[in-house]
């Protein structure tokens, strides 16, 4: 009983801290806009309101008013594209997972997106930051029809360079996964610890703190992959960068030491994959640069 209480208090090993939001996402014919339809939410998490700066694309900006995760942090994410739905999803600023407590308790957030026939969603987040002796489990799910089209991101720095805090101590679990008519298309699951020989072998992650994969897939896109693989190497550097196609989910992955560099590249990939997976050219959201 004493556990029990403790954790209902805030402490102790078996706390949790939750939040959801859940958002369903809507066509309307009237208009030829995607609005949104749906909206729950427990907990620290909201949206702006929506935006439209390209016409019927719905632009959302999802927030997390305490900037940051501590020990006993879950987060929860939903969004539910309707078919013939058009979305593009982002957030404000980086995310931030905070040194873990004594109890070592995790911080997680997970993220599932479903696009039905003919969706297409953007999941675009700006970088999470792992902060020295975190405990973050990063959890991402894309369920598509295998008419939708979708485009996302997961950039990562480990430990904070600019203010010489590197990441000695603590771990990071991180899974992307993306379905296909309940296929499974991509799985990727990743382990590390700051004390790893993954983290700091050459044949591993070779100490760099900075990596990211962006994702894309549509019905159409093995007609144009080689064209768009080819100018993606050719405008990307290679030395960070690699651009790789297989069961026609397109992969672009950055490994180094510059989040700016990471940042950049991936905008500068988008820009370049966009008109050709969802055909309609690129349209930073404003949240980006400010």
């Amino acid at each position: 009983m004493a556990a029990v209480a403790s954790a209902q208090c805030g402490y102790g090993a078996d706390r949790q801290w939750l939040a959801k939001l859940r958002l369903t996402l809507v066509p309307t014919l009237s208009d030829n806009k995607t609005h949104l339809k749906g909206l729950s939410f427990l907990g620290p998490l909201r949206i702006q309101r929506p935006f439209y700066p390209e016409g019927g694309v719905c632009h959302l900006y999802i927030l997390h008013p305490p900037g940051g995760l501590v020990s006993g942090d879950k987060l929860l994410i939903d969004a539910d594209c309707k078919a013939n739905s058009r979305t593009l999803l982002t957030t404000p600023s980086a995310g931030k997972i905070y040194g873990r407590d004594s109890d070592g308790v995790a911080q997680v957030q997970s993220v599932a997106l479903k696009l039905a026939a003919h969706a297409d969603c953007e999941w675009l987040p700006q970088e999470t930051i792992i902060f020295d002796n975190a405990n973050a489990k990063l959890d991402t799910k894309i369920y598509m029809d295998s008419s939708a089209r979708f485009i996302g991101w997961d950039l990562v720095c480990l430990g904070r360079a600019a203010s010489n805090a590197d990441f000695n101590r603590g771990q990071l679990q991180q899974r992307l996964q993306l379905f296909k008519d309940d296929r499974l298309m991509l799985n990727e699951q990743l382990q590390l610890s700051a004390s790893s020989e993954l983290y700091r072998s050459r044949v591993g992650f070779n100490n760099s703190p900075v990596f990211g994969t962006l994702m894309a897939t549509a019905p159409d896109l093995d007609q144009v992959s080689q064209t768009l693989i080819e100018a993606l190497r050719e405008a990307l550097d290679a030395k960070s960068f690699s651009i790789t196609m297989r069961l026609n989910v397109l992969l672009v992955r950055y490994l180094g030491s510059d989040m700016n560099a990471c940042r950049s590249g991936m905008w500068q990939a988008w820009s370049m994959i966009r008109p050709m997976v969802l055909g309609r050219p690129a349209c930073i959201p404003r949240i980006w640069l400010t």
